[in-house]
């Protein structure tokens, strides 16, 4: 898995999770706003509810493609250290290698 591949991994991983506070966050004025009377918040307590149901869909798959595509990224990896022993030790040493050395500097 390249740098940006990963980058663009965590971002995903943030905005599904920001997605759910926006989701509980909508859910809870919904509950809070449930004894409000009147045409207008009624209209609006519809769309929001229907607005929320598409998001918890696209949550779903979000989540989904994000487990698809850890579970590919961990049996490329593990099919590399199988294939490549020795380079697999190589990079794991120089990675706690260097960040032994950053370590120390603090």
């Amino acid at each position: 898995m390249n740098t940006e591949s990963a980058s663009n991994d965590v971002s995903k991983e943030k905005l599904v999770a920001d997605l759910k506070v926006v989701v509980a966050d909508a859910e809870e004025l919904l509950r809070a706003t449930a004894s409000q009377a009147g045409e207008k918040v009624a209209a609006a307590r519809e769309r929001i509810q229907a607005s929320l149901a598409s998001a918890k869909v696209k949550l779903t798959e979000a989540e989904r493609v994000l487990l698809e595509k850890t579970k590919q990224a961990a049996k490329v990896t593990d099919e590399y250290v199988h294939e490549n022993p020795w380079q697999a030790v190589g990079i794991a040493a120089m990675a706690g290698l260097v960040l032994g050395i950053l370590i120390s500097r603090r």
